[in-house]
């Protein structure tokens, strides 16, 4: 018998309670998991109240992507223009997460020290119940259809070690050099799906190293600049 078909829909604040349940068992499941929060019995309520912040500024600033079952959840950001740096989020991952907030607060400024230049659409966060990887991949996919529509690129990062085996590298995505996440944290990939017909090597360096000399809470910390090798 065929599987019925996953159908995408925009995901409304309606649905902030169950998908944030679904992001936050997926960042479970990642390697970042331990670096953000080391303390394993925090770590759940922690990552479900930052979950929460990440899909409401989704549907406030960008799109949320979902199905009727809430089987899987993709945040995306149209970045045809710069966006505002990782300072914006301070107050609210200060205000909803105390203490931990600092390394939440770093991980956005290494991920935006190291965003395309080029204008493109960001997936920011792609999570799935489990067992459900076939239908987040159905979101991408319908997704991708509007990209390539308008002839736009899409960048993503990917965790772990294998970052041409993930659902991002099937669909398209190429792999470049990580960002390391410091102190001793894991790697984040940066994957990146070119437009269609579009073989330029420059749209996103093969290689990038991103530096950082002080914690995003500190006061008058500023990230330092990428520096392409």
């Amino acid at each position: 018998m065929t599987p019925p078909e996953t159908v995408s829909r925009r995901a409304t604040s309606k649905d902030i309670d169950a998908l944030s349940e679904v992001v936050a068992d997926t960042l479970m499941a990642q390697p970042t998991a331990a670096w953000l929060v080391p303390d394993a019995a925090e770590c759940p309520g922690v990552l479900l109240r930052y979950a929460r912040l990440l899909l409401t500024r989704g549907l406030e600033e960008g799109q949320v992507a979902t199905t009727d079952d809430h089987a899987a959840v993709a945040v995306w950001y149209s970045r045809l223009e710069p966006p505002a740096p990782a300072a914006v989020w301070v107050y609210d991952l200060q205000r909803l997460l105390g203490s931990h907030a600092a390394r939440f607060a770093l991980l956005h400024a290494y991920v935006d020290a190291v965003l395309p230049h080029t204008p493109h659409h960001y997936l920011a966060h792609l999570a799935a119940r489990p067992g459900q990887s076939g239908a987040a991949r159905a979101l991408l996919d319908s997704y991708h259809r509007r990209l390539d529509a308008e002839g736009l690129p899409a960048y993503a990062e990917a965790s772990g070690a294998r970052p041409r085996e993930s659902v991002f590298a099937r669909l398209g995505y190429e792999p470049r050099s990580p960002v390391l996440l410091e102190p001793g944290g894991p790697a984040l990939w940066r994957m990146w799906r070119p437009a269609p017909g579009d073989r330029r090597s420059d749209a996103l360096p093969c290689r990038m190293r991103a530096h950082r000399s002080a914690m995003p809470l500190r006061r008058r910390a500023v990230p330092a600049s990428p520096r392409f090798p």
